[in-house]
């Protein structure tokens, strides 16, 4: 080969080795990042987001080098080097604001965070020959019950748990199917595609005792609890004990049997005061004044004892002010749940009738002890 034609090929190859190179040095470039310099008067935040009110992970110092991986907007910013809503990542989790930022090169845009994938729902048909059909807050027909759906009703279907068996319209199943809200339904009332088993929790739903006190065993047992609530408070008897009956179903709930709170007295902001000994989140079904009802969490107290409860329900309705009205009938058990009712304790249209039903069916006002 001639000396010219080895020249020839050698300028023919060059460019496409320039070519190569080009393609490839961005790639290197932006791994390693860009260097800046920080413009501040004395140090800058360093934010684990891009905002000035993220959590301040460090500090960098005036005139500090440093590299800048990537830029995303965030919070806008007026800094000694300009006004901007680009914020600089200098490492994971870690940002500052490009408004005290000096570069002399293009910072690459931070690729976006991938999206977390949309929760898959399965669409479940309620079949009821048993009227509506309780969705509850555990997979077991001892659960709290956090509402309820009619037959026919379309259910969104999350995952799948094994718990009671229960006899339904549909079939005879331990299945239990929990709902896009969180709450149970048994299988044995849907007709339902395939669905994934539910992953385990840390940290699991105490499971209830079984409560099977008769009438009068629960009422022999509540009197104790009662009479002191009315020697401290001035409730009668007789009501604390029929708004327990009534709450708690003569002790069955849930609430009641595992956290031995007879009246759903909730925890304010994490608060429980002087009486309970803690806080327990479960499910539970709730309804606005207009009628709607809807499933939600919510913070109820915990009790040491059944006597603890209803000590706290007195001095509950003693502290309220709305409440105050109740105290002139402190000897007069149904008028004294009226005003208690009127105040807005409850919102059941019927729940005077329920309770004085109820003290009247079991002569409750015989523990009333100032007669």
């Amino acid at each position: 080969m001639s000396l010219t034609t080895r020249r020839l090929l050698t300028m023919l190859a060059l460019p496409a080795g320039l070519v190569a190179a080009v393609v490839v040095a961005p790639g290197a470039a932006n791994a390693a990042g860009v260097s800046a310099t920080i413009k501040t008067a004395t140090t800058l935040k360093v934010r684990s987001a891009p905002s000035q009110t993220a959590k301040i992970v460090g500090t960098v110092r005036k005139n500090q080098k440093v590299t800048v991986a990537c830029v995303i907007t965030g919070q806008r910013v007026t800094g000694t080097v300009r006004t901007t809503t680009a914020w600089d990542r200098i490492g994971t989790g870690r940002y500052v604001s490009h408004a005290y930022v000096q570069t002399s090169g293009k910072i690459p845009r931070c690729a976006p965070a991938a999206k977390p994938a949309a929760p898959r729902y399965v669409v479940g048909t309620v079949k009821s020959a048993d009227g509506k059909v309780n969705l509850r807050a555990g997979a077991s027909i001892k659960s709290a019950v956090a509402g309820s759906v009619a037959s026919g009703a379309k259910v969104d279907l999350a995952c799948s748990v094994t718990g009671d068996l229960v006899k339904g319209t549909v079939r005879a199943t331990t299945r239990w199917d929990r709902t896009r809200a969180g709450s149970y339904i048994s299988n044995a009332y849907l007709y339902s595609g395939a669905l994934p088993v539910c992953a385990a929790t840390s940290t699991p739903t105490p499971v209830a005792p079984v409560v099977n006190l008769t009438p009068a065993q629960f009422i022999r047992a509540a009197v104790p609890g009662a009479q002191a609530d009315w020697r401290a408070n001035g409730v009668p008897p007789s009501v604390t004990i029929a708004q327990a009956i009534l709450e708690s179903g003569w002790g069955r709930s849930d609430l009641s049997a595992t956290s031995k709170n007879y009246f759903g007295i909730k925890c304010q902001n994490g608060g429980y005061g002087k009486i309970a000994n803690g806080c327990r989140t479960v499910r539970t079904n709730e309804c606005t004044k207009a009628g709607e009802c809807f499933v939600t969490t919510a913070s109820f107290r915990t009790y040491a004892s059944q006597a603890d409860s209803f000590r706290d329900h007195g001095s509950f309705l003693r502290s309220n002010s709305r409440y105050a009205g109740a105290f002139a009938y402190t000897k007069d058990a149904n008028n004294f749940i009226k005003k208690v009712w009127q105040a807005g304790y409850a919102t059941d249209p019927k729940y005077v009738e329920k309770v004085t039903g109820i003290m009247q069916s079991y002569d409750l006002y015989q523990y009333d002890t100032w007669k």
